[in-house]
């Protein structure tokens, strides 16, 4: 492998006094363009078959009914303790500029002081430590998962099942190319992990509907966009850190216009959230059935699941008619999609504005599909349930009893107390707060957790509230 990876970009300048568009339309587009080509083979470790309009697959999506080997997450050579205790500050960031022009002597000209390998050092595009390893290991098992789902849809489903739900043929190329792009970022993430980078595996979906694979791609790329916000910032490699910031970028396009496709709000808050990776771990490991032997695993927790009994059906007109049973969504795992063969308060094809939830630009609602004082119904699974490749990873949880259901989303964590109800059930409000102005801190794709404690976090460190997680969830917030 070389060592250095050269990254070039087009810039396309706007042409400044352009003529007006064309009205007159064509009668012909003149002959097909001569381009040399080649069909590159399959990366992947599995055999795919051709199904609908020539798109293909993996011959199997389904779960796993062999028997694990191996049991639990990758150990290291010892733990030195249970947890991370909270620190003070970090006594050198004392910086605070008051006068507004540089303090201290620049190294060159029109270059500030500070920053990290500003220095001139040539870039190392290779993990720099377990966490890295780790972390970008992860990161390569959700583009294995994005690389097959993306693709899997196209070939499953018909024409006629895709024009019903919407979706045309540009439509579909669309989602085509953004399958195309998984296998680059899973080329980039396996360069930069060497020889031990995990492989494709054959996965267990949740839909049976187009509406429902194109929820659940729009849940799947939150979780996947969230989970690396969480942690890009505490890579040692800010070389590595540098071209996953420039592969996420586009997972969170996809993220939205998946959300567009399912009939959702776009952009509906100011600032994305982040995740640390045991709960992006968490929501994609049950989605995995099994992996080639002798697959990387991976050093992560996966926690036990929350159900949201009463979570929004985004294909209902008035998402508070969702039923309070959890029966709405497709199945029991923690990013199962909304079930879309209601058989009455459908949104899909209600041409009616404020309550259609067909594929737009962007829909404004006239019912939200939550909102603050929302009472949100819970349960929640015991820990130690197989889960994620060949069953071979089990859920745990170091907390004690729940008594509050943390919110994460935007720059915050909010909390809300819980009320149990029963064996591992119970309830709470949804809370009402702000970020900055009007801007409501609970909307969208979030991840909602039951916790022991009401512990203060903020963006750089919320994983330290994992050992206090009871169980984790997905929210449809908006």
């Amino acid at each position: 492998m070389a060592n250095s990876l050269f990254v070039a970009a087009l810039l396309l300048a706007p042409v400044l006094g352009a003529p007006a568009p064309q009205v007159t339309i064509p009668a012909s587009f003149g002959p097909d363009s001569q381009v040399s080509a080649s069909v590159q083979p399959s990366t992947s470790g599995y055999r795919v078959e051709v199904l609908e309009n020539g798109y293909t697959s993996a011959t199997y999506h389904g779960p796993y009914t062999g028997t694990p080997t191996t049991i639990g997450a990758v150990p290291g050579p010892t733990t030195l303790a249970a947890s991370i205790a909270p620190q003070p500050l970090n006594p050198t960031a004392t910086y605070y500029n008051t006068k507004g022009v540089p303090l201290n002597p620049m190294p060159a000209p029109f270059t500030p002081a500070g920053g990290l390998g500003t220095n001139g050092s040539l870039p190392r595009y290779m993990v720099n430590s377990d966490f890295d390893f780790e972390s970008i290991a992860l990161g390569l098992y959700q583009e294995w998962i994005e690389l097959d789902l993306f693709h899997d849809g196209l070939a499953r489903f018909t024409d006629e099942q895709f024009t019903a739900a919407g979706l045309g043929p540009e439509a579909r190329s669309l989602i085509e190319f953004m399958g195309n792009q998984e296998s680059g970022h899973a080329t980039l993430l396996t360069n930069m992990l060497g020889e031990r980078a995990p492989k494709e595996c054959v996965y267990n979906y949740p839909y049976t509907t187009v509406r429902e694979w194109v929820d659940f791609m729009q849940r799947l790329t939150r979780f996947g966009e969230s989970g690396v916000w969480g942690f890009i910032n505490h890579l040692d490699s800010r070389e590595v850190g540098q071209l996953l910031a420039q592969s996420i970028a586009t997972e969170a396009r996809q993220q939205q216009i998946f959300r567009q496709m399912s009939g959702l709000t776009p952009m509906n808050v100011w600032f994305e959230n982040g995740w640390p990776q045991s709960w992006s771990w968490t929501m994609l490991a049950p989605y995995i059935s099994y992996c080639p032997e002798n697959t990387t695993r991976l050093a992560w927790q996966n926690f036990p699941t929350l159900h949201i009994l009463n979570n929004a059906n985004i294909n209902r007109y008035s998402p508070n008619d969702t039923a309070q049973d959890g029966s709405e969504t497709v199945g029991p795992r923690i990013a199962d999609p909304s079930r879309s063969n209601i058989t009455t308060g459908s949104c899909i094809n209600l041409n009616v504005t404020g309550f259609g939830c067909g594929p737009a630009i962007a829909h404004n609602k006239s019912e939200p599909l939550s909102f603050p004082g929302k009472k949100v119904l819970f349960q929640w699974d015991a820990p130690g349930s197989a889960v994620g490749p060949n069953n071979s990873y089990v859920t745990s949880t170091s907390a004690g009893p729940p008594k509050f259901v943390g919110w994460s989303q935007q720059l915050n964590l909010t909390y809300s107390p819980l009320t149990v109800t029963g064996n591992n059930s119970g309830y709470t409000y949804q809370p009402e707060g702000f970020v900055y102005g009007n801007d409501g801190i609970i909307n969208g794709t979030m991840a909602v957790m039951l916790t022991d404690v009401n512990l203060y976090v903020t963006p750089f460190n919320v994983s330290l509230l994992n050992p206090h997680i009871v169980a984790l969830g997905l929210y449809q917030a908006g």
